[in-house]
């Protein structure tokens, strides 16, 4: 029981752990200061842990890591939006 609270916990704090970066790129619409390989090599380690869940059939690591993505996406879409704004 503490092992699934522990990881609810990680999934939780991961899951979360982009949207600061996503809600200031819309607060400034900069990227300055945003590493596009960075977030396109986090994707796809995203992407093989949402496999690895599924293959296991463990929910809590595809939900935490799609929505994890989700927000990568986001992110390099925003990238690629204000990048050809400056």
């Amino acid at each position: 029981m503490i092992y699934k609270l522990i990881g609810l916990t990680a999934a939780s704090l991961t899951m979360f752990s982009f949207f600061p970066q996503v809600f200031k790129t819309l607060r400034t619409k900069s990227i300055k200061d945003v590493s596009i390989f960075t977030l396109f090599q986090l994707s796809l380690g995203v992407l093989l842990w949402i496999i690895y869940g599924l293959y296991l059939k463990d929910f809590i690591i595809v939900l935490a890591n799609s929505v994890t993505l989700l927000s990568l996406v986001i992110l390099i879409a925003l990238y690629y939006n204000y990048k050809s704004q400056n």
